[in-house]
């Protein structure tokens, strides 16, 4: 298995589950994301020798993908642009990691002998804002109006966002890979994940990143109300949704699923703020903003596609979930406080970058 991005928060949960399963394992990233080497070194300790780490870049080593394409019978494709802020503020680099690096995958699975099967990470930012389905506001969330519980398939793509554009372009090219080339391709447009090895930060990873807060005392910063709901996800069920696709690959080549927690595993952002204060001592100290431009007010999954045709459901609830990632965050407390501490400085030094760049303009 190849899997690009391998060092990221899902790389690394599902290279351990895998090499656990007695599989070879190779990662391919670039190692641009805070965290990453990080992740490597513990992987590195707890599964030495039984990986191997290929340091590369989507966009650009196009010959070192098609070589490592024709060593392979699955790629697993998690490299990508992941934060919508970010994506905002520099389209053309979001558009170059998750577009074009999607493309080159591709393409290097078309020309490979080997002809692998190929699993894409998309999003449920592909539905855009979801303006055509009401939703009604409740004391402490909002809610789908008229009794609807998730979002399919179904629904309408309506891209929002540079980030919503290029995850939801490579998710088509994907799609239709499989129809015009025969490749085996599974798309996966997911909703919250969250679980160990998640570096959170403000704009991506909030379920971990709100935690961190709690943990080291810090304030948040919260989009709106408070009342967006979204479904949450634990990593280790996501991961064994990617084996039981591997598994029946010829019963769902093409084909695109949903995941998310579903309706038994949602949360309001006013929700988890009262869950981590009653449940775990966490009390969070937090500011409000104006909501941003193609914010979903609430995005639930209806895995009904992935349960008929991949007998998956998420065994892992909320609750539980919550309490491991809690608990492996303040295993790891002083790595996150160094960790965040680098982040810190590197943000002022780009801030100084910017002003020393604005005094000579």
């Amino acid at each position: 298995m190849l899997v690009t991005g391998g060092a990221g928060f899902i790389g690394v949960n599902a290279v351990r589950h895998f090499i656990a399963r007695g599989w070879d394992v190779t990662i391919f990233d670039n190692f641009s994301r805070r965290g990453t080497e990080y992740n490597i070194e513990k992987l590195t300790e707890d599964c030495h020798g039984r990986f191997a780490v290929v340091r590369g870049d989507t966009r650009k080593d196009v010959r070192l993908l098609q070589t490592l394409a024709e060593r392979t019978d699955v790629i697993l494709h998690l490299a990508a642009q992941v934060a919508v802020t970010t994506s905002v503020t520099d389209p053309r680099t979001d558009f170059d990691c998750n577009a074009l690096g999607t493309f080159n995958v591709l393409e290097a699975a078309r020309l490979s002998a080997a002809r692998p099967i190929v699993l894409y990470t998309s999003t449920n930012k592909v539905y855009g804002a979801l303006e055509d389905l009401p939703v009604v506001e409740l004391a402490q969330r909002y809610a789908f109006a008229g009794g609807r519980t998730g979002v399919s398939e179904t629904q309408p793509l309506d891209f929002h966002s540079p980030y919503g554009c290029s995850k939801g372009a490579a998710d088509q090219y994907v799609r239709d890979y499989a129809r015009i080339y025969g490749l085996k391709t599974v798309v996966f447009r997911q909703s919250c994940i969250y679980g160990p090895h998640q570096m959170g930060v403000e704009d991506q990873g909030w379920v971990a990143w709100f935690l961190i807060a709690g943990l080291f005392g810090r304030p948040v910063q919260i989009y709106g109300n408070g009342k967006q709901v979204r479904d949450l996800l634990f990593v280790e069920d996501l991961v064994a949704c990617y084996e039981r696709a591997i598994d029946n690959i010829r019963h769902v080549a093409g084909k695109v699923f949903n995941l998310g927690g579903g309706a038994e595993n949602t949360l309001s952002l006013l929700e988890f703020f009262t869950l981590l204060s009653q449940e775990h001592g966490l009390v969070l100290t937090s500011s409000s903003t104006s909501v941003r431009p193609g914010d979903q007010p609430i995005f639930v999954s209806d895995n009904s596609a992935a349960w008929r045709d991949l007998q998956w459901k998420p065994t892992v609830g909320v609750h539980e979930g919550v309490t491991r990632l809690i608990e492996w965050l303040r295993a790891h407390r002083n790595e996150l406080a160094a960790f965040y501490d680098s982040q810190k400085e590197s943000m002022l030094t780009r801030a100084l970058k910017r002003v020393i760049r604005s005094s000579r303009a």
